[in-house]
């Protein structure tokens, strides 16, 4: 018998041989029973070692497909192969890679450049060491959670302990532990509003109170619910930053109804106009407030780290209900994070790309001003990294998004972030990502096919 295997480039020429001889006994084109060559035999054919064929035989040995037989050499097992095709055994078949082509205008992207990689690789080799190889507490390292709660009484006026702060890697992934945490009988969520949360809650067969907006943010449920979500620094996704005397409506309410209000602070960072607006945790002193943040906006989305800040009373039978959790974010990445916070490095990045956003935001009103014109109005640009755009009455948010896709130009729908009645005239357009000479022709470019019928 004589054996022809090809040696492709990146893989040992032992898994070249295994893999060559078992396709040949799954295809069944040997037989079973029937005699292999002997190792020195095959190493002669393909011209290598002998220790290599041994290698090879060795592994096909241990998985049943070859057995020995004492003087006598190896032979093809019996192997039952389900019915194949032979293109189906043959072909490998991998998942399409992202090609980066297009405008990039959908919210919640940041900016790929601006962000210190040179500081990030250091202080990832610093702690990709030994000491730090096996897993932590599911609560999150405490270095960690000790520079989130120092900042967040430098940043946000916020008094907690770092027992009360708990990491994971998601806003919806701790969302969705909370429920589970708390069992609320039924939630109120803004109208429209942010459509994974909506999804967290659909999964656990919550129902959901959809709460209509108005001028001053969330409006106070008029139903009873246990829990209420809302991201009031800036709503998403309108940006209707929540007015003072609304939120103090809403923890009278949360109080006198013993209910808790998630306040996701997403993007408390990047605001543009007036003064920081207190928290709802702060104003309520975490009484009956969970206080949920992320550094997907101020660092990368792809860290994959986030926090929720728990009312002292609920820590406890918090860290009860989730004893035999395991962390879901990488130590290293915590311990690099802690370490950023630490020595200044991630008060100076917020700081440099405030300023950043703040000149992307402003080309962005002025381009769709000077080349969109007064039938396209803004609103929602206080804070954060989107704007909303109110469409002109000849052009829908499908039809909208359909041009701009023709023009290789991402933006976001509206719709799709409503419960009941769904808005059709307005789309998001984030200004993380681009540069600011994208933005500029990318507006020219989206005038062009969005001023007319």
């Amino acid at each position: 018998m004589e054996l022809q295997v090809t040696f492709p480039k990146g893989t040992t020429k032992y898994m070249a041989i295994y893999e060559h001889i078992k396709q040949l006994i799954l295809q069944q084109q040997l037989k079973a029973h029937s005699r292999m060559p002997s190792k020195r035999e095959l190493a002669n054919q393909l011209n290598v070692s002998i220790f290599t064929v041994q290698e090879a035989y060795a592994q096909l040995l241990s998985e049943g497909y070859l057995y020995s037989t004492e003087r006598r050499g190896y032979f093809v097992g019996e192997i039952e192969v389900p019915f194949q095709e032979e293109d189906v055994l043959q072909k490998e078949e991998f998942l399409p890679t992202i090609k980066e082509e297009s405008l990039n205008f959908r919210n919640g992207q940041v900016d790929p450049i601006e962000f210190p990689y040179k500081v990030w690789n250091r202080l990832y080799q610093k702690f990709l060491a030994p000491a730090h190889v096996a897993n932590g507490c599911w609560k999150g390292e405490p270095e960690l959670r000790n520079e989130i709660a120092n900042y967040l009484r430098q940043s946000r006026g916020l008094h907690c302990q770092a027992k009360q702060i708990f990491i994971f890697s998601g806003t919806q992934q701790q969302l969705s532990s909370l429920c589970q945490f708390l069992l609320p009988s039924k939630i109120g969520m803004e109208e429209p509003g942010f459509v994974r949360a909506n999804a967290v809650f659909h999964q656990l067969n919550i129902p959901v109170l959809p709460l209509r907006l108005d001028s001053e943010g969330c409006t106070v449920p008029k139903q009873a619910v246990t829990l209420l979500y809302t991201t009031p620094a800036h709503q998403y996704p309108l940006g209707t930053v929540m007015s003072i005397n609304r939120r103090l409506e809403l923890l009278s309410w949360a109080k006198a109804s013993s209910s808790y209000i998630v306040e996701d602070d997403y993007d408390s960072e990047f605001r543009y106009r007036g003064a920081s607006i207190p928290t709802l945790a702060n104003l309520d002193a975490l009484n009956q407030v969970i206080y949920f943040g992320s550094f997907s906006k101020t660092l990368l989305p792809s860290i994959r780290i986030s926090y929720l800040v728990l009312p002292l009373s609920l820590v406890k039978e918090y860290e009860a209900f989730n004893a035999l959790q395991k962390p879901t974010v990488s130590k290293i990445d915590q311990l690099v994070v802690a370490e950023f916070i630490k020595t200044g490095g991630y008060e100076k990045h917020i700081a440099k790309m405030r300023t950043l956003y703040r000149s992307k935001r402003k080309c962005l009103i002025e381009a769709i001003d000077e080349f969109l014109g007064e039938d396209f109005s803004v609103r929602g640009d206080e804070a954060g990294l989107h704007i909303i755009v109110q469409l002109p009455a000849y052009l829908t948010e499908r039809e909208a998004i359909a041009r701009a896709d023709s023009l290789c130009i991402e933006v976001d729908s509206v719709s799709h972030m409503y419960q009941e009645t769904k808005s059709t005239d307005r789309v998001i357009i984030g200004y993380g990502a681009p540069t600011i000479g994208e933005i500029r022709k990318a507006i020219q470019s989206l005038a062009s096919v969005w001023k007319s019928p």
